[in-house]
């Protein structure tokens, strides 16, 4: 099994260590015919605009639309979500080239600028129940998304309080929630539909590889004995004895 990592730009390094960490080869990709010798493709955060730009200069665009039309497992992280999402809001003046194919509405720096980056402990019951461990993840938000709307394909697997995220209420789209009900609004964060998965935050960011298994999972030709390996691989981090702070990714 080999996974592509899009190395335009972002944290690319950071997933393949995440995925070295669980014995499974991860290889840069930048060209579109390297994506012919991959069987999925994880597309890292970043700064979507850039990749945006640096993907149409290598012409990668009709190579990853077919790539995702074909059914191969594709997940976009931060900026990879945009760039999986039929729509995205907040754009800069001029927009930007989408991959498409993940049937929902992104609001690009939902949550503000970089500064407004932060860290919470998100449920994820669905991820919980097919890779074990504690019943939250520690995510990391960087100047990230927020998914605003989802067709009726698409299985939300995790989403946030507006409430909880209170100190970056600077942002405009969060000024909006005024009176007590609406501040219980929650955003969506983290969804799967099909072949696609998307998360608004950077598991690779984390020593917590639940995220990358779960994706690893997503390959049909992963029979039994294999999804076995991925599941060992990752329970075997003593999640009852996880540390606070569980940087650097790199162990």
């Amino acid at each position: 099994m080999v996974v592509g990592v899009l190395a335009l730009q972002g944290s690319f390094n950071e997933h393949i260590a995440a995925l070295k960490r669980l014995g499974v080869k991860g290889v840069e990709v930048r060209k579109p015919e390297q994506l012919q010798n991959v069987s999925s493709l994880i597309i890292p955060g970043g700064e979507s605009t850039t990749m945006a730009k640096l993907a149409e200069l290598h012409n990668l665009f009709p190579a990853l639309r077919e790539f995702v039309q074909l059914g191969k497992p594709v997940w976009g992280t931060c900026a990879g979500l945009i760039f999986l999402a039929n729509k995205a809001t907040g754009q800069k003046t001029g927009g930007q080239e989408l991959i498409g194919g993940l049937d929902c509405t992104v609001h690009r720096n939902f949550f503000g600028s970089q500064i407004q980056s932060f860290e919470t402990e998100l449920p994820i019951p669905q991820i919980v129940a097919k890779e074990g461990g504690p019943p939250s993840f520690r995510a990391v938000f960087i100047r990230a998304p927020a998914i605003l709307d989802v067709g009726p394909d698409v299985e939300v697997l995790a989403d946030i309080p507006l409430s909880a995220v209170e100190t970056i209420n600077s942002n405009h789209a969060i000024q909006k929630e005024e009176d007590s009900t609406e501040s219980q609004k929650k955003v969506i964060v983290a969804v799967k539909q099909g072949n696609l998965l998307a998360t608004a935050f950077h598991p690779e960011l984390t020593a917590d590889t639940r995220w990358h298994s779960y994706f690893l999972k997503m390959l049909p030709e992963i029979g039994e004995g294999t999804s076995a390996i991925i599941s060992t691989s990752t329970t075997d981090q003593s999640f009852t004895e996880r540390s606070i702070i569980d940087f650097p990714i790199y162990q």
